[in-house]
């Protein structure tokens, strides 16, 4: 247990305040429920031109919100004037006692993310950065400027951690630490504080690995650190708002909520770190659902069982939408048939034309015998 002695301002030369700060700060994280907290300068020199690069050949699609404040994810001082130091902090999430192989190759049941199986990590972790950052302002004589984000604002969070020495970006671009894998959020402090930062992730551990690129069911991973949104599983079924093009709709095959296909065959997650956090803990009725179940809830049964969850960031007419996907992609029964019959006339253009291909997809199979 770390000591929560206030260190007064004139005790110490003010290098060795921070430096013993620093310190601190680690120790109150991991008090905190975060696995790791490093700290890092602001020069984001090293990846601008790539990141710019990246959204002017299109590749984030139509999330329109990473080109507008682009500027601001490349310059941490532009978003939060007088920031000089970003602390990066990471939770594991894996649930655990769940299977998502088994998952995955039951073409009946929903597949989500193992992410969106326990509550939002946006207000769990904010709320956690807050009270690091409290304690900070409290212990540096209530001095400083410190803001939490946590995915909410435009801050390019994986070269942040990697800076700040968490871990290094693998060839899916998600973070990857040796010993705990790519199962974990990232979230940020950005604060004028001086304090001393950690020496970066230098090197990646990939090597001639390949295995994440080979994995991904629609080739979004276009090559090592190379990833074309428009055909990423979890930006169609997360993000992307319309219809999702017909050609990929085989591709997405039961995944209702994001994919982590790339993570599974990943090799640094073959001992995967399991969440201490109980309120990543996975809900039951989301760890294997029946498809058919899932796209019979009514908009209020929706609401009930998605409270607190990531999952109603879709909205319901989304939902219905991915569960119709899935449903296409499902053996064919009359059971699945018939539920897509009834739902027929929804008001939603993209669920209703989801639901009319799976439908069509369903009767096609029944007629095949």
């Amino acid at each position: 247990m770390a000591s929560t002695e206030r260190i007064p301002a004139t005790e110490l030369p003010a290098s060795n305040a921070h430096a013993a700060l620093a310190g601190r700060i680690r120790a109150w994280g991991g008090e905190l429920g975060f696995q790791q907290v490093g700290i890092t300068d602001t020069d984001l020199s090293a990846y601008r031109e790539a990141v710019r690069a990246w959204v002017a050949a299109g590749n984030h699609g139509d999330m329109q919100w990473m080109e507008n404040h682009l500027e601001k994810r490349l310059h941490p001082a532009a978003l939060e004037s007088g920031t000089i130091r970003v602390i990066t902090a990471r939770m594991d999430y894996l649930p655990d006692g769940t299977d998502p192989q088994a998952v995955l190759a039951d073409r009946d049941r929903g597949y989500i993310s193992r992410y969106a199986l326990g509550r939002d990590y946006h207000k769990l972790m904010r709320r956690r950065l807050a009270r690091l950052a409290d304690r900070i302002r409290e212990h540096a004589g209530g001095s400083g400027r410190y803001r939490a984000f946590v995915d909410s604002a435009p801050v390019l969070e994986k070269p942040l951690a990697a800076r700040s020495g968490l871990g290094w970006q693998g060839k899916h671009t998600l973070l990857i630490n040796r010993e705990g894998g790519s199962w974990f959020f990232l979230g940020e402090i950005y604060t004028d504080l001086p304090l001393p930062v950690d020496p970066p992730w230098e090197r990646e551990h990939c090597g001639s690995c390949n295995a994440c690129i080979d994995a991904c069911p629609t080739g979004a991973i276009t090559g090592p650190w190379e990833i074309d949104a428009r055909r990423c599983i979890s930006y169609l079924t997360i993000e992307h708002h319309g219809p999702v093009p017909e050609e990929l709709r085989p591709l997405v095959g039961n995944r209702v909520f994001g994919c982590d296909d790339c993570q599974l065959a990943c090799p640094w997650n073959r001992d995967g770190m399991k969440t201490r956090e109980t309120g990543f803990a996975a809900r039951e009725a989301l760890v294997a659902p029946d498809l058919v179940e899932l796209f019979e809830w009514d908009e209020e049964t929706w609401l009930r069982n998605t409270e607190g969850s990531p999952l109603r960031r879709l909205g319901y007419a989304r939902w219905i939408r991915n569960v119709a996907t899935a449903l296409g992609n499902a053996r064919p029964s009359r059971r699945a048939a018939m539920a897509l019959e009834r739902k027929m006339d929804i008001e939603d253009p993209a669920a209703a034309e989801h639901i009319a291909w799976a439908l069509g997809r369903q009767r096609e199979g029944l007629r095949a015998g």
